[in-house]
């Protein structure tokens, strides 16, 4: 039997610069929304508070409470250059995972001054980051940071708070899970009254998200490892849900990814926390996620990737032909769709 080989080049495709979202909605659930039925092919257009009308009685929404941590911090070489220090991960007390600029003048033993405090890079690491010692505590590390906006964003305007869904919770992300970005309070007590279970997991979205695919044949791409953590009243609410015949929507694909990473095969959740480096893509047989709420992703991306594993490539790329046709706004501040 012949396997083809799925190529990077087969999941690019060209966004007019334009359509790059540099700003969110002003109201966060009056965004623009793309309703794909996979059953039938069809296209729907709408504003995001229309999921209501898509849940019923016994759903389950599935949301990412990981909370963007103030991750840019700036500093100066002992000599007077300017150094940026970029939060990846925490490692003890005071001590992070980070990437630096300029990197390639920052080697093991060098020293960034930052607000009269003193960072030490440690080590470098195998991926090309380092491993940071501050004489501060942490708390004080975050206080001197900013929240880091995606890279495509050139708009140093946005207040930070919207970079944040409404029930952000545990820090730890470098970037915000964007489809949740959409909800309100209102509209999650609405879709709660309305008999929809909301339960949430934790996945802390690291700085792999903006990484593109690098390898012509994507199967040779390597995932980063993502911590993620899922509550016992989470797994019981969702397998009490796949018994009973209500339909499982995760918002995003940092829960698409937490819940088919601690999923068995019978398809049930098993409360718990670890690591996760799980690629979905084309050819993934779900055995959890029934819908997706999702942002328009970058070409290329592992994104793209899971999407199109959900939904087939060809079915997302005219939803996206169709939206680019629609002018509808692209990536972590623009619009969102929904696959059913």
């Amino acid at each position: 039997m012949l396997f083809s080989i799925m190529e990077l080049k087969d999941f690019i495709y060209e966004l007019p610069k334009e359509l790059i979202a540099q700003k969110p909605s002003d109201v966060r659930d009056m965004s623009r929304l793309l309703v794909l039925d996979r059953s039938i092919g069809s296209l729907k257009e709408g504003i995001f508070r229309d999921v209501l009308s898509y849940f019923k009685k016994g759903d389950v929404l599935v949301l990412n409470d990981t909370k963007v941590i103030p991750a840019r911090i700036f500093g100066k070489k002992p000599t007077g250059g300017n150094v940026e220090v970029f939060l990846l991960k925490w490692e003890s007390p005071s001590t992070w995972k980070c990437l630096v600029k300029p990197g390639s003048r920052l080697k093991e033993g060098a020293e960034v001054i930052i607000d009269g405090h003193r960072a030490v890079i440690m080590e470098r690491t195998s991926d090309g980051g380092r491993i940071v010692k501050f004489d501060m505590e942490d708390e004080r590390i975050l206080e001197l940071g900013k929240i880091p906006f995606p890279p495509y964003v050139h708009n140093e305007k946005i207040d930070p708070g919207r970079y944040q869904t409404v029930y952000a919770k545990v820090p730890g992300a470098v970037a915000a899970p964007t489809a949740g970005l959409h909800f309100t309070e209102q509209l999650l007590q609405e879709l709660s009254l309305n008999g929809v279970s909301i339960v949430k997991v934790t996945l802390h979205v690291g700085i792999g998200t903006f990484r593109p695919v690098k390898t012509n044949n994507i199967d040779e791409h390597k995932m980063e490892f993502e911590w993620y953590s899922v509550s016992e009243e989470a797994a019981s609410t969702i397998n009490s849900a796949k018994k009973t015949g209500g339909s499982i929507f995760a918002c995003g694909t940092t829960v698409v990814r937490t819940l088919e990473s601690s999923s068995g095969k019978d398809g049930l959740v098993v409360a718990g926390s670890g690591e996760t480096n799980l690629f979905i893509k084309p050819g993934y047989s779900f055995k959890v996620v029934d819908h997706l709420i999702t942002n328009f992703h970058l070409p290329g991306s592992t994104l793209l990737l899971l999407v199109s594993a959900l939904a087939s490539r060809e079915k997302i790329f005219e939803a996206y032909e169709y939206a680019i046709e629609k002018r509808f706004r692209f990536y972590s501040f623009g619009d969102a769709m929904l696959i059913l």
